[in-house]
């Protein structure tokens, strides 16, 4: 199902950064409805953006006693966290091999003293308030299939005792192919993320907090010893601005050009057989595969992802297809109920920025680089900026810092990274199609093209009306590409998407993109055909 074709009844359901619907926003219930105007336009904290980093840091903060209003342009869950296979984990993407080997044994250690204090810090807040967001343990297991894989594991498993990670190697694994070599982490878990933040959110709703949905904030200044947050006429006067959007929006910011976007695909399936896995499921393949079940209504789902990609570079109908492709050779698929993708940041270094906005006045603070690992270091990123701005320090600060030098190691990502943002900015914009008519395209698609020597992101819905744009992304000037599958205009460079008028669905762009005068266009494209 997608969220253009909900019954309904069904309106209130939350939505998402796209036209697919995850499994969560069906499983979700209807929204909260806590939109509200704050009693005063003053406090000490503006969090922008409602996900599980932005909810989690504002009710640590207000219970520290801050008063803290959460902003966001959408609503709860709109963004990443509505589309995450929710694994909690006490290893990440970026292995604790990788951080010896780019920083430093000790830094592998704070990593992993760090994951471990956010898995604790998601249990304790379900525990404490009760969240029913079908919290269970769970033991993860990783299996590598050839020697090169078996290599590559083995330095998990050495480095992850290093680091203080409880982990072994086993002999006999729930993994759905043959494998040669496999370790186990006890004491992984799951949950319902969109149910887990929505418990967030009533907490801190009770503690006083304000939650302002549908509201973007377009900038803030410094003003003496506040900062003014403004979205359209409105002015919120706050004493910290915590910047929870999954990247930093606005100009150009040096966070901009260390991470680099990337879509996620994620499939839920019912099996002939009854041979869900018991735990979390994970292979090495690169991009590696991960597997895992949930229970909704009395019914098991295999939850199934990977095939990722950057943002705006593959097909996302093709990555579908092989996710589904791979899963039907690993388990008895018997009916794929719903597909959906979710952008993540893979930071250059390997590590995730948290802390003050490099560029920015005191009292700005952001985190991004989460690579696929958004729901415990989206918490670690809430308990950071929250010691930050209760305590004025934190443990990880140094760690995380978002102005730290690169590691040498890290200087090749980096420069490739940028090399390739400054080639999609010259080369997309060469070699667009010409259209002779906008009957070209298919019906519900878009399409970049030239017509009449103007290039154009041209969509065309199901009744055959169309939607001009101009293709520059308003973040940095790169060119936007088609996503057929969440019919969106994606960016290649920086990750921002918009729909199909242009509205911006996710930073780093703040302005819709440039809409062409649809009469002309129509006009020009009935002569020709």
């Amino acid at each position: 199902m997608n969220q253009e074709n909900r019954p309904e009844t069904d309106k209130n359901l939350p939505r998402r950064d796209g036209r697919n619907e995850s499994l969560w926003q069906q499983s979700a219930g209807t929204d909260l409805h806590t939109t509200q105007q704050p009693e005063t336009d003053t406090c000490d904290v503006l969090v922008v953006g409602a996900g599980i980093t932005g909810l989690t840091a504002a009710l640590l903060m207000q219970r520290e006693g801050k008063k803290c209003i959460v902003c966001d342009a959408f609503q709860a869950g709109y963004g990443t966290t509505g589309g995450t296979t929710a694994h909690i984990n006490t290893f990440a993407d970026t292995t604790y091999a990788e951080v010896e080997q780019k920083f430093s044994e000790e830094a592998s250690r704070q990593f992993a003293e760090a994951i471990a204090r956010s898995v604790g810090t998601i249990h304790n807040l379900v525990t404490t308030y009760s969240i029913d967001c079908d919290f269970e343990w769970k033991d993860g297991y990783v299996y590598a299939e050839d020697e090169q894989e078996t290599k590559e594991l083995q330095d998990l498993y050495e480095s992850a005792l290093r680091a203080g990670v409880e982990t072994e190697q086993v002999a006999d694994a729930p993994a759905p192919l043959p494998y040669q070599a496999a370790v186990r982490f006890p004491k992984q878990a799951q949950f319902h993320p969109l149910k887990y933040i929505r418990g967030l959110q009533k907490e801190f709703l009770s503690l006083g907090g304000r939650v302002i949905e549908n509201t973007l904030i377009d900038s803030v200044e410094k003003d003496g010893e506040y900062l003014i947050a403004k979205s359209g006429e409105r002015e919120i006067k706050t004493k910290a601005v915590v910047y929870a959007t999954h990247i930093p929006p606005g100009g150009i910011n040096v966070l901009h050009m260390r991470n680099a976007p990337y879509r996620s695909y994620v499939i839920a399936a019912t099996l002939k057989e009854d041979v869900y896995p018991e735990g979390l499921i994970y292979d090495s393949q690169d991009p590696y595969h991960y597997f895992r079940t949930h229970v909704i209504d009395g019914q098991k789902y295999l939850i199934s992802g990977g095939h990722d990609h950057k943002t705006g570079h593959g097909d996302p109908e093709q990555s579908f297809a092989d996710l589904i492709a791979y899963t039907s050779k690993c388990y008895p698929v018997d009916q794929v109920t719903t597909q959906w993708s979710s952008q993540y940041y893979v930071p250059s270094d390997g590590l995730p920025y948290i802390g003050h906005l490099p560029g920015t006045s005191d009292g700005i603070y952001a985190a991004t680089g989460y690579n696929g690992n958004g729901m415990i270091l989206g918490t670690v990123a809430a308990m950071v900026m929250s010691d930050l701005v209760v305590k004025g320090s934190s443990p990880y600060e140094k760690l995380f810092n978002p102005a730290r030098v690169k590691p040498m190691g890290a200087f090749t990502e980096f420069i490739k990274e940028n090399a390739d943002v400054a080639g999609r900015f010259i080369a997309d914009r060469f070699g667009i199609e010409e259209m002779e008519s906008v009957k070209e395209i298919p019906a519900d698609s878009g399409k970049l093209v030239e017509f009449q020597g103007q290039k154009l992101a041209v969509y065309r819905d199901k009744t055959g009306t169309v939607e001009a744009l101009n293709p520059v992304c308003k973040h940095a000037g790169c060119i936007v590409n088609w996503n057929n599958s969440e019919k969106t205009w994606d960016c290649p460079c920086h990750g921002a998407r918009y729909d199909q008028k242009g509205n911006v669905l996710t930073g780093p762009a703040r302005e819709k993109l440039d809409r062409v005068a649809f009469p002309d266009l129509e006009a020009a494209s009935a002569q020709k055909s």
